[in-house]
């Protein structure tokens, strides 16, 4: 049994306090309902509203903590996070359940690491919805892929198929019906034998882009179980694609979020060497 105490920033309902240290909204109200929490060394048993200030207490086993992101920026309309592979955007056992208020405007796929813009309230996710669709955020992912590469930063362009029953989609040379045109920015940032780190930029946003993308040129990413081989994922021990957004810019945010506009965020993968930080 592990044991956490920490101090409430603002008054709020218990479980949301609790969602903000890292539990899911779900395991915080078991907590609740076992007596597991203290409050001021009070244990409480119901999702009771709290003060600023009020000092809690929780116990709980370490298996159950949610450890598959981290809060890299807040303020009251915007989260920025850091996710970590295993975690779903949507729904309630996903990163909307685990943050309270939390409201997904885009999404990783769920072993996609890397920075997320969540929404807190309704106009911030309308804002941020239209800045999305019209490519008013500028994203850039870090990929390790298979076999040396020689990207230079060009935009590769390419038409996209998508099968809504197996979730999997086809990158193509020619256009045909039913197909979708992509673009995409690759650039060659260390490179060996054997893998190469590649620096990625969405032009189009689309279902599995850069992961399909980059195995139509040649240079599937490591670990993809889905876009790469098997004998690759195993030679290189990995289980979850080696795919990750490093980067992100707000270029042009409208009403309440102007005072995004040019602010960047970023947040290197464990996997990418130190020395090549930028």
């Amino acid at each position: 049994m592990e044991k956490k105490i920490f101090i409430a920033d603002k008054n709020d309902k218990l479980a949301n306090l609790l969602s903000k240290e890292g539990f899911s909204y779900n395991y915080a109200s078991k907590l609740i309902r076992n007596k597991d929490v203290k409050v001021d060394d009070v244990r409480v048993k119901e999702n009771i509203d709290l003060l600023f200030g009020s000092e809690i207490t929780v116990f709980y086993t370490e298996e159950n903590i949610k450890q598959k992101f981290e809060i890299v920026y807040e303020d009251n309309n915007v989260y920025l996070i850091n996710k970590k592979a295993g975690i779903e955007v949507e729904g309630p056992a996903g990163l909307e359940g685990c943050l309270p208020d939390a409201m997904a405007v885009h999404r990783l796929d769920r072993n996609t690491e890397g920075l997320l813009v969540m929404a807190k309230n309704a106009e911030a996710k309308e804002i941020l919805l239209n800045a999305f669709k019209n490519h008013e955020v500028e994203k850039k992912y870090l990929a390790e892929v298979v076999g040396s590469s020689d990207f230079k930063g060009e935009i590769y362009k390419a038409y996209l198929v998508k099968d809504k029953e197996s979730a999997f989609v086809k990158i193509i040379k020619n256009n045909c019906k039913g197909a979708t045109s992509i673009a995409t920015g690759f650039k060659t940032l260390k490179s060996n034998p054997s893998s190469s780190i590649v620096e990625c930029q969405l032009i189009t946003g689309k279902t599995h882009q850069i992961r399909a993308h980059l195995s139509f040129l040649g240079h599937a990413i490591i670990g993809d179980g889905k876009y790469g081989k098997n004998e690759n994922n195993k030679k290189f021990k990995q289980k979850t694609q080696k795919l990750h957004c490093f980067y992100i810019k707000f270029n042009k945010l409208n009403g309440k979020l102007n005072y995004l506009n040019k602010k960047e965020f970023i947040c290197f993968p464990t996997w990418y060497p130190k020395n090549n930080s930028k």
